[in-house]
């Protein structure tokens, strides 16, 4: 498998950013670590090795990007102003600075094939990933968040101050009215799946509030809830990534052949 570490100073932040890189073709996906994770944290968890049949045929490349939620949401020392403004620093370095470049690097090792990326993620890696597509729709092909949280509840309580709103999709997207944004998002292919047992209580009672949300909205959505063995942790995301990255994979072929 071709693997490759990048870093870089981001404007947006202030500081360096690290990602790696893995594999050598294929479509984009980009990963974002669980609750303060760093960019090393997907490999080092099993999430590299379950997608690998995958990375070595060439079918997609994961650019695993870092995090900063210990700045930010779990910064629980710096008011809150600062503590959303430093998230969505790490939103305008995802987008403007790290993106392009990944997508960049994709469309050269694909012939200069520009595909939009796929963005997965578990537990606060499924918060973001869902979050970014949500906000971001004409940036990305879809999501595929595994137990994630889907609102701010846990970090800011009730607040729902300025660009707290912004960031808890369980209260944007009921009052999303653009029909250009509602017609992307309904263009997109989005997966979301949660464990029905041990620590999965709070993401799967989120779970099911998105997924009403979504119906409602008109937005095509797959929601899958496994059952009350599966907990939240990584044996059973190291499961569930290759089981929905090989459908959305066959899907992404039909598309291609038709």
């Amino acid at each position: 498998m071709e693997i490759a570490y990048h870093k870089g100073y981001s404007h947006s932040l202030g500081r360096d950013m690290e990602y790696k890189r893995y594999g050598h073709a294929g479509r984009p996906v980009v990963i974002f670590p669980t609750s303060q994770g760093r960019f090393y944290q997907f490999e080092d968890s099993g999430g590299v090795g379950a997608l690998a049949e995958f990375i070595d045929t060439g079918r997609i490349q994961l650019f695993t990007v870092d995090g900063i939620d210990s700045e930010s949401f779990f910064n629980k020392h710096a008011d809150v102003a600062g503590r959303i403004a430093r998230h969505e620093a790490y939103f305008r370095y995802i987008r403007e600075e790290a993106l392009p470049e990944l997508v960049g690097t994709a469309a050269a090792s694909n012939g200069q094939r520009w595909l939009k990326p796929v963005f997965s993620g578990c537990s606060m890696g499924g918060f973001h990933s869902s979050n970014f597509v949500f906000r971001h729709p004409d940036l990305a092909s879809g999501v595929i968040a595994l137990s994630g949280v889907y609102s701010t509840q846990d970090f800011f309580g009730d607040a729902l101050d300025g660009d707290i709103y912004f960031n808890s999709m369980l209260n944007y997207l009921p009052g999303l009215s653009d029909e250009g944004t509602l017609a992307r998002l309904r263009d997109l292919r989005l997966i979301f799946c949660c464990g029905q047992g041990a620590w999965e209580e709070r993401m799967l009672a989120d779970t099911r509030v998105l997924e009403k949300i979504l119906r409602e909205k008109g937005i095509p959505a797959w929601v899958d809830y496994w059952g009350g063995d599966v907990s939240h942790d990584w044996p059973w995301w190291q499961k569930q990534l290759p089981y929905f990255f090989g459908r959305w994979l066959d899907e992404d072929l039909k598309h291609r052949l038709a």
